[in-house]
């Protein structure tokens, strides 16, 4: 299935060849990123809480936002009842965004897909929306954030078909034949942005660690 053509800075971003290019694009997207969502009616942080409030306990903490961009997710999780969430991102701006919400405990300006600074079995949770996505992080980002998430803890995250279907749903298949995780729940396929022409679909994924 074709990724689908999109403008601005979303076909931009989409298109971006590595990690630098990707952060600087954002950097620069980060003071309308907020409004141009809404209008796109972006579906990924709601459905991300959604299965987060279902899959872990009220007040679980330290949890991850791993790919917080603006802190859409964190200002919701803590009315929702997670006090402690920190936010991970490839861009400064974004996370200057996010820190005037006031939601986060903690800033990480970090990329997915190679070590993460964090101990073993660190988080509670880790919520991670529309990040494995065209241009961005494919499934070599998802050994790192099992790592860092503690046993009976619970990874949230969304996939887009191109690359669940490229590897990503092979890779998860690999990593409960090893007794790693537990896929508790995933999504029909679904469109994040209806009002974005050509969006792929995706779907959201829970896995509990074993």
């Amino acid at each position: 299935m074709a990724d689908g053509k999109h403008g601005g800075a979303l076909g931009a971003v989409y298109e971006a060849k590595g990690a630098d290019e990707v952060a600087a694009l954002y950097d620069r997207w980060s003071e309308t990123y907020d409004h141009e969502m809404a209008v796109a009616g972006y579906r990924h942080p709601s459905i991300c809480l959604a299965l987060l409030a279902r899959h872990l306990p009220r007040g679980a903490s330290p949890l991850l936002d791993a790919g917080a961009g603006t802190g859409l997710i964190g200002e919701w999780l803590g009315i929702i009842g997670y006090p402690h969430v920190e936010a991970l991102d490839i861009s400064e701006g974004m996370l200057a965004k996010a820190a005037g919400k006031g939601a986060y405990k903690a800033f990480h300006r970090l990329a997915l897909g190679g070590p993460l600074p964090f101990a073993d079995g660190h988080f509670a949770g880790i919520v991670s929306a529309g990040v494995f996505t065209s241009g961005h992080v494919g499934v070599e980002g998802l050994d790192e954030l099992i790592r860092i998430c503690r046993p009976g803890g619970v990874i949230v995250l969304t996939v887009k078909n191109t690359l669940w279907e490229g590897g990503f749903a092979a890779r998860i298949a690999e990593l409960e034949g090893q007794g790693l995780v537990v896929s508790a729940e995933e999504t029909e396929p679904y469109v994040s942005m209806p009002g974005e022409t050509g969006t792929v679909p995706s779907r959201g994924l829970v896995l509990k660690q074993r």
